[in-house]
């Protein structure tokens, strides 16, 4: 290599201090007699200029990524002298850097030719040998003629390689690091991580142990033996793990946050909840462990506390379309629908939860009685996302809106495309009666139920229309039975088998039949608090329980389960007589 050569490789340290314009001057010093002295360079292509020169206009260009224009300067340095290892090494060093893969590798080859002892282009060609899948001949430079790594930096390389190609292999190149005095925490950590890939995790936890001998509190080692308890799907030694750091990094924030997930994933709810709170003290601003532990709260039906946390998470990041989504869930099971639909009315029309939370809003208003409103928020769902279940719901509020016609003109439409289609022959049993035309509504019901006997909806609805008339009480709990079957945890339809029992109990009080009417007012109870339970509080369920204790003369009780259906906003349609009943109560009280 020359004198100037040598001095271009030291001048390249320095390269990115040198700039150009079309009137610049590149400025350097070189400590070489041979090296190009300063001058006006500010033409960039000199044909008649040394190679130096165009070698430090590539490494500027380099510099700034114009990796184009660096290769073609690199390229003039070649041709001007074509045997220059060092050039070649640079050309194929922007090349690959401009994905050329294929060329690169024909300048480093001609590199490590010109220079077959050069540590640092054996190790480059090898790289691009195996970037090239070119395993064998990157193995073949970096081993030497006893089979060993050539060095620390080859056995890397090797590492690396044999973890995708050979992992076998790569536990051998570990141990050799380790062999040759390299007794540090990652060359344990290497040695670990090649014993998962050959699957033989005890070898691998003994290997980050070693490790954790040398540097008892590296947490990164720590958590890679929390990770291969993971893969073993051991999560009580996950939290051993984690145990295990907190001992001596305290309230340490990622530990913390990972033992939460664990214990989530567990189901040891109150363990996470302890956790994510402990985050919240140490880390206030933690909004991660902020919004983790309201979903925790919501899943165990803290509503109070979830509504909280979210609350709080919101105030950082209101822009959060998923908290604000479940802030108006909680807020709706927590009964109170103005802050509901506050919070649904907040979620943006291009966040994912949007259609869902008008969906919820036309709920919220038809509870409300706002037919109009719930079904103009319905039709904002639909367009965003139609879906079926959405589209029949609109022509049930078609049809309390007022648009009876409209309502059954939509589902006939339907269910002449399909008329064996028993979910559109119940949605037309519900607007019928919707619509107070019971005789109608149970055709269409029966009908559903001949399609499909298993449609638990259509039987608990004629179940329940037959008890309310206090007729066909045998038929009545038979198809609520029916349903129940189907569907054990539905608290509407354990409402309905309630109400059966009531409605079996109510002629046997009127006649003096007393021991007997109190065994089904036994079992209207059992099965009204039973569905109050299963739906969290609904003001139709809440009036029964007082309808069945006033039948037992139990008038404080049946009082109070009133006071409870006026509470949880009772439904209009449903409970023409609710405030009647209170209202009697009452003065009997007074």
């Amino acid at each position: 290599m020359s004198h100037r050569m040598r001095t271009i490789q030291m001048a390249a340290l320095i390269a990115g201090a040198v700039s150009f314009t079309s009137c610049a001057t590149l400025d350097f010093e070189a400590s070489d007699s041979d090296a190009v002295e300063p001058r006006d360079m500010g033409v960039e292509v000199r044909p008649d200029a040394p190679p130096e020169y165009d070698l430090l206009v590539g490494m500027q260009h380099e510099a700034h990524g114009a990796l184009g224009k660096a290769t073609a300067a690199y390229q003039r340095a070649l041709e001007k002298d074509p045997d220059s290892a060092f050039i070649h090494r640079r050309l194929a060093n922007s090349m690959i850097r401009g994905r050329d893969p294929a060329q690169a590798l024909v300048h480093a080859e001609r590199a490590f030719e010109l220079e077959p002892d050069d540590d640092q282009t054996r190790l480059f060609l090898s790289q691009l040998y195996r970037l090239s899948r070119q395993f064998d001949k990157a193995e073949a430079q970096l081993l030497d003629a006893e089979g060993n790594p050539r060095g620390e930096q080859a056995a890397m390389l090797l590492y690396q390689m044999y973890l995708e190609t050979d992992k076998p292999k790569a536990v051998v190149t570990a141990q050799w690091l380790i062999d040759r005095g390299q007794d540090s925490t990652a060359a344990y950590a290497m040695l670990a991580k090649a014993y998962e890939g050959v699957e033989q995790p005890k070898e691998a936890e003994k290997a980050l142990r070693a490790a954790l001998e040398l540097d008892p509190n590296n947490v990164r080692i720590f958590s890679q033996l929390a990770r291969l308890a993971r893969g073993q799907g051991d999560t009580a030694a996950q939290q051993a793990i984690f145990r295990e750091v907190l001992d001596s990094h305290p309230h340490h924030q990622a530990t913390l946050m990972a033992l939460a997930d664990v214990q989530i994933g567990e189901n040891d709810i109150e363990g996470a909840i302890e956790t994510l709170k402990e985050i919240q003290q140490h880390y206030p601003e933690a909004l991660r462990a902020i919004e983790r532990l309201g979903f925790v709260y919501y899943e165990a039906e803290r509503f109070e506390e979830a509504a909280a946390q979210f609350e709080q998470y919101l105030s950082a990041q209101p822009g959060d379309g998923e908290v604000t989504f479940f802030l108006g869930i909680v807020r709706r099971r927590l009964g109170d629908d103005t802050a509901a639909i506050d919070a649904f009315t907040m979620v943006s029309p291009d966040d994912d939860h949007y259609a869902e939370a008008r969906t919820q809003l036309a709920v919220l208003h038809e509870r409300a009685g706002d037919f109009s409103r719930a079904l103009e928020e319905l039709q904002s769902a639909i367009a965003a996302n139609p879906t079926r279940p959405r589209e029949l719901y609109s022509a049930t509020l078609r049809a309390k809106s007022g648009d009876f016609d409209g309502a059954v003109a939509y589902l006939e439409g339907l269910l002449l495309k399909s008329p064996d289609d028993d979910e559109l022959l119940y949605n037309l049993g519900v607007v019928y009666g919707e619509a107070k035309r019971t005789k109608e509504a149970l055709v269409y019901m029966e009908r559903a139920i001949d399609q499909n006997p298993k449609n638990a909806s259509a039987l608990n609805y004629v179940g329940y229309t037959w008890a309310e008339g206090g007729e066909k009480l045998d038929m009545a709990e038979d198809y609520i039975n029916r349903a129940l079957g189907l569907r054990p945890d539905d608290g509407f339809i354990t409402d309905s088998l309630g109400w059966v029992y009531y409605m079996r109990a109510l002629p046997l009080v009127e006649t003096g039949r007393d021991t007997e009417a109190k065994e089904y007012i036994e079992r209207s109870l059992k099965a009204l608090h039973r569905a109050e339970e299963l739906t969290g509080g609904d003001p139709v369920v809440s009036e029964h329980l007082g309808d069945a204790y006033l039948l037992l003369n139990e008038k404080e009780q049946a009082l109070q389960n009133y006071e409870q259906a006026v509470e949880l906003v009772p439904r209009e349609g449903e409970q023409p007589n609710l405030m009647k009943k209170l209202e009697g109560l009452r003065r009997e009280f007074e």
